[in-house]
């Protein structure tokens, strides 16, 4: 069990110092300057989230390559599966649809291989948003691909460009209810959502509608995914946890 759940003092890495926490990164068309360049970006909450709770972020752009994926990995002491656009329905057999974004096989390629290369080294993570899609999928799970469609409401995510926020109910059991307690407010953006659960995967989190909201990994020693964005929020202790966790590695 982590040691931020115990309530034990503050994490320091197993090496020596902070532990080193990855975060994903999009890769989009950004301006500084007079330029205008594809860039590997990171919405400011990420690190910032994972400094708050004691650990040192270390961005991780999608590389065309994977070599030396396994190497990364043996050097992290923990991992967070950020947000962001659609993965390719293919990955998971689908047709895809109208609502869909457009495919990022980049990032796409990267974040699947590098979820199941933390998952064979037994390297604590939380996947958040997309990070929760990726990982479902890596297990050989699938997506509803548009929410409101199948729900029948824009609850999710009530308003374009702005995090809203709703109530989940959580698995007391689960480590996620053992950090958070049995419901928690937290801070939705998504219209995509787990579907078929993929190997391994317990989900132990709900919307009001039935909706999935987070999953953990069995047999894993720290493997969580949550629909929300806690970086978004004041409630640290999701990251908290994972920087505990990742301290004893």
């Amino acid at each position: 069990m982590s040691e931020a759940i115990r309530g034990a003092p503050g994490p320091g890495s197993a090496r020596g110092g902070p532990p080193l926490i990855g975060v994903t990164a999009y890769q989009e068309p950004a301006r500084w300057g007079v330029w205008v360049r594809e860039a590997a970006l990171l919405p400011a909450t990420y690190p910032r989230s994972v400094e708050r709770a004691g650990g040192v972020p270390v961005m991780l752009p999608p590389t065309a390559s994977l070599r030396g994926l396994e190497a990364l990995v043996s050097r992290l002491d923990g991992l967070v599966l950020a947000g962001g656009g659609d993965l390719d329905p293919e990955l998971y057999g689908a047709v895809r649809h109208a609502e869909t974004g457009p495919p990022q096989p980049q990032r796409d390629r990267f974040e699947l291989a590098l979820i199941r290369a933390a998952v064979d080294a037994d390297l604590p993570f939380l996947a958040i948003c997309r990070g929760m899609q990726v990982l479902n999928v890596a297990r050989g799970g699938a997506l509803v691909q548009h929410l409101p469609e199948a729900v029948g409401h824009e609850g999710h995510a009530p308003q374009t460009g702005i995090v809203g926020s709703h109530r989940v109910r959580i698995s007391a059991t689960s480590t996620v209810g053992k950090i958070l307690g049995d419901a928690s407010d937290v801070p939705t953006y998504h219209r995509q959502a787990v579907g078929r659960l993929g190997k391994g995967l317990s989900a132990v989190a709900w919307a009001q509608d039935q909706v999935v909201e987070a999953v953990e990994l069995q047999g894993h020693r720290f493997g969580l995914g949550v629909q929300w964005h806690p970086e978004e929020g004041g409630d640290r202790r999701l990251f908290e946890a994972l920087v505990a966790e990742a301290a004893g590695r």
